[in-house]
Parts: structure tokens; sequence; C-alpha cells
């Protein structure tokens, strides 16, 4: 049970790892922490009088049998900062959580890269930002993102083609936010980690992301950051990896566009440019797969490559404009459309407008 003491404490405002540190320390373990008194809790110190009324208030509010039975029920499993299994970037960074709460299954090394970005991305961030994912997975680098809108879908949609991808929550990882992703996070559980600090039931709240944040950027190596304004929290994440003396990339975007002010800007302050995953393996020396080294052109017939040749990757082509370049019947062109998505070659868009989908070697 001493684990469930330890989630109780962290739940508690105002008391983080260190504090959480001292009152284990003190009293010996978390259990007597928390069924410590006022006068015990006055005389050790460890907190101050809000601390203290934080943690008498807490107790009155959870239960923590109650608690071990909810994580039970819906598979959530702990992981403790003193545990083995404990992320090994995440314990170094300097306010790593006491307590995870995950789905699924923590990484088993260090090879861990995060993509974060806007969470209004245009077609080319999308594009760029999956990329990189399939293409690191592929390698068997693991995709660290926040599971918000935009960027960090398509990162953790690209991983889950090829490999292992983390998703940390600003709320329970028994809450899906946003709610569109319930199945995006329920496959990422499957075949990765949903880590979260906040316990089960948690709402998500703008207090939370920056907190998130951090955990993002200690689990990872390093961070890249893909389309983001000038104010956005993906550099809220770029500084904390700075601040942990992690590496910082970035995929340069268009100088007219703002949504890639805060990338082009941290290019010019000294992050990376990345164009590729190629050069954020380079970077660490991790070895590349020959499918990598040759991509091969996709195969396709002659009326496939007629339409495919129309599309590009930033730009949408509607199906009208398709038909009438080709002269084709518009179920036509359907139909070739669905088989070059079916191959992952092409994304529908809104109105069906559609563009290429962007794999490293393959223009």
């Amino acid at each position: 049970m001493e684990q469930f003491y330890l989630a109780a404490l962290q739940g508690v405002p105002g008391i983080g790892s260190s504090r959480i540190n001292a009152l284990v320390d003190y009293f010996g373990s978390a259990r007597q922490a928390w069924l410590a008194d006022q006068g015990d809790l006055f005389l050790s110190r460890c907190l101050d009088n809000t601390g203290c009324n934080n943690l008498l208030g807490q107790k009155d509010k959870i239960d923590v049998y109650k608690l071990a039975e909810v994580l039970t029920k819906k598979h959530i499993s702990l992981c403790c900062l003193s545990d083995a299994d404990y992320p090994v970037l995440l314990r170094r960074s300097f306010n790593p959580p006491y307590v995870l709460y995950y789905r699924g299954d923590l990484p088993q090394n260090d090879k861990l890269i995060a993509i974060v970005g806007s969470r209004k991305p245009t077609v080319y961030g999308k594009n760029v930002a999956g990329m990189l994912a399939v293409a690191l997975a592929e390698d068997q680098v693991g995709v660290v993102s926040g599971a918000a809108r935009g960027i960090d879908t398509a990162a953790h949609i690209g991983a889950l083609e090829r490999g292992y991808t983390i998703a940390v929550l600003g709320s329970g990882v028994d809450v899906a936010y946003p709610p569109e992703n319930a199945k995006l996070l329920n496959n990422i559980a499957e075949r990765g980690a949903v880590i979260s600090e906040y316990a089960p039931g948690v709402m998500a709240h703008p207090g939370h992301f920056p907190a998130r944040n951090r955990i993002i950027s200690g689990l990872s190596r390093g961070v890249v950051v893909v389309e983001a304004a000038e104010k956005s929290g993906s550099l809220i994440t770029a500084d904390f990896a700075l601040e942990e003396g992690r590496d910082v990339f970035a995929v340069p975007g268009s100088i007219f566009a703002d949504s890639s002010n805060g990338t082009n800007n941290l290019i010019k302050q000294g992050a990376k440019l990345v164009d590729s995953a190629r050069d954020i393996l380079l970077e660490y020396g991790w070895e590349e797969t020959e499918s990598q080294h040759n991509q091969a052109e996709p195969e396709l017939t002659q009326t496939e490559k007629n339409v495919y040749s129309l599309l590009n990757y930033e730009e949408p082509i509607g199906i009208e404009e398709i038909v009438t370049k080709l002269s084709v019947p518009p179920a036509t062109a359907a139909y070739i459309l669905l088989q070059l998505s079916l191959r992952g070659l092409t994304v529908e868009h809104s109105e069906q407008r559609y563009t290429r989908t962007a794999r490293e070697g393959i223009k």
C-alpha cells in the first residue's frame, strides 16, 4: 500500500517531490506521514502552515483504499521515483513527479525524442510531424508528446505506424482530452504508454499543461518543435529542455506564417535545424534502418501516377480539380484516391481535399 500513500501525498496541493521525500524520511514511510496529526506534522518542519493545512484537508477528501480500488479497476499502474522502472531521464530531471500514473508499458530505455507544436497546424506542419515520427519509430526511437490537437496528435499517429509512443497528459490517464482523442489514447495505451502525475478523474486544466510539459522534456533526449507561434506552449517545453541540458531541434517554416515565428526564432537562437529524422539520429549516433536509407518510390498504375502527380505536401487539392485536369469520372478519381489513402500515400482533409503523405526518402 505504500505506493498508494505516496500517490495520495502527491495529490496534496503545494507538496512536490522534495517535500514528499522530506516527509518520508522524517516519518519513515508515506503511510505514517499521511496518518500524522497536526502536531506531528508541525514538529516535523517538513511543511509550512499552508502545506500542513492542505495535507490535513486532503485526508478528508481521499480514501487511500478507494484510490487503490479505482486504479485496479481501471487497469492503471503506479510507478514511484524510487522504483527501478521509473524512466531514467525523468528521474534525472530537476523536478520529477514522485509518482507516475500510467496505462500501458513504460519505456525500457532512454531512446526517446519529443515532438511538439501548434494545436492549429498547417497541412505542412502535420505532414512533417507525422513523417518525423514514422521515421524515428522505425528506428526504435520512442516518440513523446502531449496528445493535444494538431502536431501532438500527428506525431502520436505517425509513431504508432512503426513503433512506440508516450502521451503525457494534463489530466488523469482515464480522462480523454481532447475528447476526440479517446480512441488514440487507448491505442497508445495498448502499444506505448499514457502517463500523468494527476490522479484518475482529474480533469484537464490550463494550469496543468506547463507542468505536463516539464515531464515531456524530462522524458526525452531532445525536443523537436514543429510549428509554434511566438507565444506557444511548445516553447515552454523547449525552455524546460534547455534548462535540463537537453537538446532542442526546430523544423523551419515559412517566414510569412505566424505559425512558424516561434520555430524560426528558436533556430536563430541556436536550436538545431531539422528537415529529416536523419538529423536527429546522427546527433545521437543512433543507427538508421536500411529501409530509411533506401525508401522505394511507390509502385503505381499509370492512372494512379497521374492522380498522385497532381498532389503536393502542403496545399490540399479538391477532387473536382483532379477530375477537371485529368478528364476522369468523379467515381474513378474517388476510387483512386481511396486506394492511395489505404496505402498510406495520401491524406484526406475537409471537403474531399487531398495531399500527399510525407515520408522520408520519397519526393
